[in-house]
């Protein structure tokens, strides 16, 4: 099964830029977006549905921010908006899509970077993110949770580290956060098969950041350690181009 989690900052933006194009090019299974600072009502879902895609969507109340769907040629047994904390659903940031034994979080963490207050946001949300996601394992323990999470884990995952020490996404605190979530029964899929390989996710519109690969992993792919086994696959596909951030792909034996 092939799951793709990407950023697309702007799904409008990324159909200009032949999005839909490469999903046709492609046989994803699944496909996870986050950003996609659109309603539903907004776009031509009827480009998804010809590619055999079924869709979700969990919007921002505030128009043309945040938001996340899940299309998926695999019907789902149960789709469900949001985590029930009303602070981070109206900014349309998790989507949670069940199928048999196993659940799919798609995710959008918040960014800490336009200021103090936003960074408390974020450092609340990895809270009780955390928190919800505890819970939720014990009705659901086979866990995949893709996604942009706005944090470079380790010293690898980003192009200058040291210059970046007091940035928002590479703050001590946020990485501490990382290694917390990865040892409550995840692994990070790439760097479980890849875990010498630099590659990254995501990188900065300012001074060619992109052509000269100066860039940051930010965006995760979390396998609940029962499904470890079952990774056959992870990779940026950074050849890609409809966005600042690439898809990242997930191939697993389910």
């Amino acid at each position: 099964m092939k799951i793709i989690s990407y950023n697309v900052n702007g799904i409008r933006a990324a159909l200009k830029k032949g999005f839909d194009e490469w999903l046709s090019e492609n046989d994803f299974d699944i496909v996870c977006l986050q950003e996609t600072k659109a309603m539903k009502e907004q776009v031509d879902t009827e480009i998804f549905t010809n590619l055999g895609y079924q869709q979700a969507w969990f919007s921002a109340e505030k128009k043309g921010y945040s938001g996340v769907a899940i299309f998926s040629k695999i019907t789902p047994d149960q789709i469900v908006e949001g985590c029930g904390i009303e602070k981070y659903d109206r900014e349309g940031r998790i989507i949670r899509a069940d199928f048999g034994d196993w659940t799919l979080l798609n995710c959008y963490f918040p960014s800490g970077t336009s200021g103090t207050e936003r960074q408390d946001f974020k450092m609340e949300y990895l809270a009780d993110f955390y928190s919800w996601v505890e819970e939720l394992k014990k009705e659901r323990p086979n866990l995949i949770v893709v996604g942009d999470y706005n944090v470079a884990h380790t010293e690898m995952d980003i192009h200058n580290p040291k210059s970046n020490k007091n940035t928002s996404g590479f703050l001590p605190e946020e990485r501490e956060w990382m290694t917390k979530w990865f040892e409550s029964g995840f692994v990070d899929a790439f760097r479980c098969l890849n875990p010498e390989q630099v590659q990254y996710s995501w990188w900065s519109y300012r001074a060619g950041a992109r052509a000269k690969n100066k860039g940051w992993r930010i965006d995760y792919q979390s396998v609940s350690t029962s499904l470890k086994e079952k990774i056959k696959a992870s990779q940026q596909l950074t050849e890609v181009k409809h966005s600042d951030h690439c898809p990242v792909l997930l191939d697993i034996d389910l």
